[in-house]
C-alpha cells in the first residue's frame, strides 16, 4: 500500500518548483505582466492629450493676453478645484472601484478638451472661457491623479513595485516628450482646433484601454467607519506622524513650488531666447527628455542603496540646472540645463514614489495619494501661479533666478529637519519605520 502513495506526491511537486520559479522571475519581467502594460499604455495615451493640451492653453493665453499673470491664473484654475475635492476623493478612492473612477476622470477630460476645440472656434470669448474649463478639468484632476498612484499596487505584485515605478515613471516621461513637441507642432499647423480634437480622441483612446486593464492585487475595502471626515482625518494624521513620508511629499511641494521655471517658458522662449511655439515645445521636452535617459536606466537598473541621501542630492542638482536656465539666453544651453534638471528630477521621483508606496497600506493608499497629489499639484499649478506673478513684479530673469535659490534652500533645511528622511538606506526600511502592512 505504501508504494502506490508516493505517484501521487510529486503532482502537486511540479506545481510549487514552478511557482518558486515564477515569483523570482517576477520582477525581472514586468513588462511581461498584462495588467501592468494595458495601464502603461492607457496613461501614455493620456499622458500625452494633458501634455499636448497644456502647451497649447498656455501659448494660448499668452498670445491672447501678452501678460505674464494670465498664466498664473492658468494654474490658479486648476488647483484650487483639486484642494477643494481633496477630501471625497481620496475617502472614494479607498471605498470604490479605482479603474472606474480614473475611466470617469478621464471621460471628463475629454469633455474638457472637446469645450477648448469649441471656444477655439470662437475667440471673442477670450481667456475667460478657458479658464472655466480648466476649472472642470482641475476636478478631474483630482480624482485621476490619487486613483492612478493607487491603483498601480494593485496591478503588480508588491515585489515587482519598484521596478513597476521606475517602468511607470521613465514612459510617462516618454509621452512627455512627445506630447510638447507634439503640442507646440499641432498648433503651428493648425490652431487649437486640430490640437483639442487630437487631445479628446485621445482621452477616449486611453479610457477604452484601461477598461481591459486587470486588476488582480486588489482587496475588498473593509466596512465603511465614521464619517467621511473622520476617515480623511485618520489619513492625515498617518502622514502627519511619518516623518519620512511627511518629509518626502513636503520637499516636492517647497522644492518645485518655489524653483520651478515651467510656466515661464513661454516668456523665455518669446523675449529672450525668440524661439517660436515649434521651440517651446522643445523646451518643454527637454526636461522630459532627461527624465527619460534617467528613468530608462532606473527600470533597468533600480536602486535600493542610500535613498534618502540621494534623493537630497537631486533635488539640489535640480535647483542647480534651473539657476543656469535663468542666466542663459542662448538655446542650446537652456535646452541642456532642462535636460540635466529632468534627469535630477526622475531620480527624485523614482524614490519619493517608492517610499509612499512602500510606507502606505493599502487601504489607506486612497488617501495618502490625495494628499500626495495635492503637494504634487501645488508644486506644479501653484508654482505656475507663483513664477508667472514674480514675473510680474520682479521680471521673468530675477523670478527665475530666486526660484533657483530657493529650491536649494529647501534641500538644506529639509536635511535638517527630516534626519530620519536623509538617513533610509533601503525602501524596506521605510516600510518597516512607519509600521506599513505588506499588501496581501
Amino acid at each position: 500500500m505504501p508504494p502506490p502513495l508516493t505517484p501521487p506526491m510529486p503532482t502537486p511537486e511540479p506545481i510549487t518548483p514552478s511557482a518558486a520559479v515564477a515569483a523570482p522571475a517576477e520582477p525581472a519581467n514586468v513588462y511581461r505582466h498584462a495588467g501592468f502594460v494595458s495601464f502603461l499604455i492607457a496613461r501614455v495615451v493620456a499622458v500625452v492629450a494633458t501634455q499636448v493640451q497644456a502647451v497649447v492653453v498656455a501659448w494660448q493665453v499668452y498670445d491672447l493676453t501678452r501678460q505674464p499673470l494670465a498664466l498664473a491664473y492658468v494654474g490658479l484654475a486648476q488647483f484650487l478645484p483639486m484642494l477643494a475635492l481633496l477630501l471625497p476623493a481620496g475617502d472614494l478612492i479607498d471605498r470604490f472601484d479605482r479603474k472606474r473612477i480614473l475611466a470617469l476622470a478621464w471621460s471628463v477630460g475629454g469633455v474638457c478638451s472637446a469645450l477648448l476645440w469649441w471656444l477655439s472656434g470662437h475667440g471673442s470669448s477670450g481667456v475667460a472661457g478657458i479658464y472655466a474649463v480648466l476649472v472642470l478639468y482641475g476636478c478631474a484632476r483630482a480624482f485621476s491623479g490619487p486613483a492612478m498612484q493607487s491603483l498601480l499596487p494593485q496591478i503588480v505584485p508588491r515585489a515587482q513595485l519598484a521596478q513597476a515605478i521606475a517602468a511607470n515613471s521613465m514612459l510617462m516621461r516618454v509621452a512627455s516628450i512627445g506630447g510638447p513637441l507634439l503640442g507646440g507642432l499641432l498648433y503651428a499647423l493648425g490652431g487649437g482646433e486640430l490640437t483639442y480634437a487630437i487631445c479628446c480622441a485621445c482621452f477616449v483612446l486611453g479610457v477604452a484601454l484601461l477598461l481591459r486593464v486587470v486588476v488582480a492585487h486588489a482587496t475588498a475595502p473593509g466596512p465603511a467607519q465614521g464619517t467621511m471626515l473622520e476617515r480623511f482625518g485618520a489619513g492625515i494624521t498617518f502622514i502627519r506622524t511619518r516623518p519620512i513620508i511627511l518629509g518626502t511629499i513636503s520637499l516636492d511641494l517647497f522644492a518645485v513650488l518655489l524653483g520651478g521655471v515651467v510656466a515661464l517658458l513661454p516668456i523665455y522662449a518669446q523675449e529672450v531666447l525668440h524661439v517660436g511655439p515649434a521651440g517651446l515645445g522643445a523646451l518643454r521636452s527637454a526636461m522630459a527628455v532627461g527624465e527619460v535617459s534617467a528613468g530608462l536606466y532606473l527600470s533597468m537598473r533600480p536602486f535600493n542603496r542610500h535613498v534618502g541621501r540621494t534623493m537630497f542630492i537631486a533635488v539640489a542638482v535640480f535647483g542647480v540646472a534651473n539657476l543656469v536656465f535663468a542666466l542663459s539666453t542662448l538655446f542650446w544651453l537652456s535646452f541642456a540645463a532642462l535636460l540635466v534638471a529632468g534627469a535630477a528630477d526622475m531620480v527624485s521621483v523614482y524614490i519619493r514614489g517608492a517610499l509612499v508606496q512602500f510606507s502606505t497600506p493599502d487601504s489607506m493608499r486612497g488617501r495618502v495619494n490625495a494628499v500626495n497629489m495635492l503637494f504634487i499639484g501645488s508644486s506644479n499649478e501653484l508654482g505656475e501661479f507663483r513664477a508667472g506673478t514674480s514675473a510680474a513684479w520682479l521680471g521673468v530673469v530675477p523670478a527665475a533666478i530666486v526660484g533657483g535659490l530657493c529650491t536649494l534652500g529647501v534641500v538644506g533645511g529639509w536635511m535638517l529637519a527630516f534626519q530620519t528622511l536623509r538617513q533610509v538606506d533601503r525602501f524596506e526600511e521605510a516600510a518597516q519605520a512607519t509600521g506599513a502592512a505588506p499588501s496581501p
